[in-house]
């Protein structure tokens, strides 16, 4: 597992654009992560940004790559990551989204994002974006093909406190169509871990904000939620542990109301 707090160290030029774990898991989820990963490209410098800024959450979404991955494992699902900082761009904008290559992250300016042209950040969407979309896109595509079921969950995490506003709440699910699902996971993920849950916190989905719900869950009818969890409380690999052991308990009865109930929205 590697370190929460720490730079992301994995061999991105090995990996490319988009990594896929258990890629033949058998469970009905399929679990994205698409601030996975810390890294800037040697193409695109620093950026114009010190070190504690590249590591810090405008960079990605620190412990949940590994939260993700424990999750994957317990429950034999496949796992698409995103190798690239949000930084670079943002796998969970839509181009025309403010916020996919942004210029200005929390109140910290992106120097190198300043300006950029249409050929550039085009190019950006093309190497990054596409083929971790396309990559989900034949994954989901296959799925449809062999009839096999699928629930989709994204796993994400958030500041204890943004803008000077403190957040008090452990956890919360995001969803848009799909009500009775995250509804369901709400209920779920607060009986396992006993911590507060919101619905849909810190932020909505929305279409001109959000990418994989809106496209990849509702634009196909398939149940699809977004997980985020509070930074500090998977700051630490017992953190991390800990919830990805709540999420699996949550994900397992969210599987089986299904199962039992043909739980429609």
């Amino acid at each position: 597992m590697n370190n929460t707090n720490g730079p992301d160290t994995s061999a991105q030029s090995e990996i490319g654009a988009v990594q896929v774990i258990n890629a033949q898991g058998r469970s009905p989820y399929v679990i994205l992560c698409e601030h996975a990963s810390s890294h800037i490209p040697p193409a695109y410098g620093d950026l114009g940004l010190p070190e504690a800024e590249r590591l810090r959450h405008i960079a990605w979404d620190i412990g949940a790559r590994d939260m993700a991955i424990a999750l994957a494992h317990r429950l034999d699902a496949v796992l698409v990551l995103g190798t690239v900082s949000r930084l670079v761009i943002d796998l969970n904008r839509p181009l025309h989204s403010r916020s996919s290559i942004p210029e200005i992250s929390e109140t910290t300016v992106i120097p190198g994002n300043a300006a950029l042209s249409m050929e550039e950040r085009t190019k950006r969407h093309e190497q990054w974006f596409c083929p971790f979309h396309e990559t989900v896109t034949a994954i989901l595509d296959e799925r449809v093909a062999r009839k096999k079921r699928t629930l989709l969950l994204g796993i994400h995490t958030f500041t204890p406190v943004f803008k000077g506003e403190r957040r008090p709440w452990a956890a919360g699910i995001l969803f848009g169509h799909a009500r009775s699902y995250g509804r369901l996971f709400i209920e779920a993920l607060h009986k396992a871990s006993h911590f507060p849950v919101a619905e849909n916190f810190p932020y909505q989905i929305e279409l001109d904000e959000d990418y994989a719900v809106p496209v990849h869950g509702d634009g196909r009818d398939l149940p699809a939620c977004l997980v985020e969890i509070r930074q500090d409380l998977v700051a630490d690999e017992t953190g991390v542990t800990r919830w990805a052991s709540f999420l699996t308990t949550a994900a397992r009865e969210v599987e089986q109301t299904f199962d039992d109930q043909g739980a429609v929205d």
